[in-house]
């Protein structure tokens, strides 16, 4: 399992090894845990079933988190209508904090879900950043701890998994 020593130094390119890919979930369905949309409407994993869903947890505070968010911004906009790519912030401070960082980030398609609750984090077991893809029907694929260049080829054949 990877831990958090895969993630690269800040100034330099994120990991793309497959070790980093976590498959003994395989099959398992999204937790109705609920969260926040950017309405403000509480909503759940299974309110995204149709498509396959890209579910990245990440927070403000984590840097490895912040590195990734332009590349899983990019796979939004490449896979516009075939795949869902929904970002969750992990952090306290809810919209108070992620709402300035999108504004200065200017994402073309990512949208700023919260869990001030960290119940997504906490349920899953999982340190941040963690990001997993589920099929149209909700069951996990895989997951990936640490951050990865999302748009990179690497990332792209395994996406491809939930075609």
């Amino acid at each position: 399992m990877p831990t958090d020593s895969d993630a690269a130094p800040a100034n330099e390119t994120a990991p793309t090894r497959a070790d980093k890919l976590d498959r003994s979930h395989k099959g398992e369905a999204a937790p109705a845990t609920p969260f926040k949309a950017p309405d403000g409407k509480t909503v759940t994993l299974a309110d995204f079933k149709g498509k396959p869903l890209l579910l990245n947890l990440w927070a403000t505070w984590c840097a490895p988190c912040v590195r990734e968010m332009p590349t899983l911004d990019r796979v939004a906009v490449r896979e516009s209508g075939k795949l869902q790519v929904l970002t969750v912030s992990q952090d306290l401070e809810g919209a108070a904090k992620v709402t300035p960082f999108f504004e200065k980030a200017k994402f073309q398609a990512l949208k700023p879900y919260l869990d001030t609750d960290v119940a997504l984090s906490t349920g899953y077991g999982v340190n941040l950043p963690t990001t997993i893809l589920y099929d149209s029907q909700g069951r996990e694929i895989w997951r990936v701890a640490g951050d990865m260049e999302w748009d990179g080829a690497t990332a792209a054949a395994w996406i491809a998994e939930a075609k």
